[in-house]
């Protein structure tokens, strides 16, 4: 069973226009999420664009590129279009890292392929780590899922879930003393044939809501694991002021 990271990356962005390329420490953004990749136990990592100066600067460092259609939605949407291009089987892992996180663990992409690989009943995973701030959890920018007893989702949303009746009903809120936040790590594992199985669904209402396109799984009636990550996953790139925060780590 071979497991190949994909990297979709697109030149457009709303806050930080030709975020991939912005350089952070003499390299493109790209070359330091791609380099942080090949240190996992993937057996390819390719980066999936589709503006050829994404592909000038990834063929500078000599990474495996493949061009995609401009017309895509997503970056899963870009990987599924990846995936046939490329020829994977339907039964590869595929893991969708995304092009704005410099900083991630490679350990976290060995452990969130780990739970398909050894499951061959499971086809998505992904990670997520506690929350300890209540600033965090009333956040709509960050991403919360409730898990069940076996560690598969029950909901991602960007509201307060659950929420604490007794706790978050005063006006001085405070966490429940047994009960664990978790947020959500956009990390995610996929079989490549379910990943062709998912673009062809149509886009659930809760997906449409919450913009969240994960909920498209849920809706369909399929599960996802969520593993608790073994260490942080640092930080990724959205503003400005993430960007001098990683260059000045760097």
């Amino acid at each position: 069973m071979t497991i190949h990271v994909i990297i979709p990356a697109r030149y457009d962005s709303s806050r930080l226009p030709g975020k991939v390329l912005l350089d952070i420490a003499g390299q493109p953004m790209i070359q330091r999420v791609y380099e942080q990749a090949k240190k996992s136990k993937a057996d390819s990592v390719i980066i999936a664009t589709d503006d050829d100066r994404i592909v000038a600067a990834a063929k500078s460092f000599k990474a495996q590129v493949c061009l995609t259609a401009s017309m895509h939605r997503s970056g899963t949407e870009r990987i599924s279009e990846a995936i046939e291009k490329l020829g994977l089987d339907e039964n590869d892992i595929v893991v969708n890292v995304q092009g704005d996180e410099p900083l991630l663990p490679p350990e976290l992409i060995d452990q969130v392929a780990a739970h398909l690989k050894n499951d061959k009943s499971l086809k998505m995973s992904t990670l997520c780590e506690p929350i300890s701030e209540l600033k965090e959890i009333f956040d709509p920018n960050i991403v919360k899922v409730v898990r069940d007893a076996k560690g598969y989702a029950i909901y991602f949303s960007r509201a307060s879930i659950p929420w604490y009746r007794d706790g978050f009903n005063q006006i001085e809120k405070q966490l429940p003393a047994d009960f664990s936040y978790y947020r959500h790590i956009g990390l995610y594992a996929y079989r490549a044939g379910f990943i062709k199985q998912y673009v062809n669904w149509f886009v659930s209402p809760l997906e449409q809501i919450e913009s969240l396109e994960q909920l498209r799984v849920l809706w369909h009636g399929e599960r996802i694991y969520v593993d608790i990550a073994q260490k942080p996953h640092g930080l990724g790139i959205d503003t400005p002021q993430d960007l001098e925060r990683v260059r000045r780590m760097f």
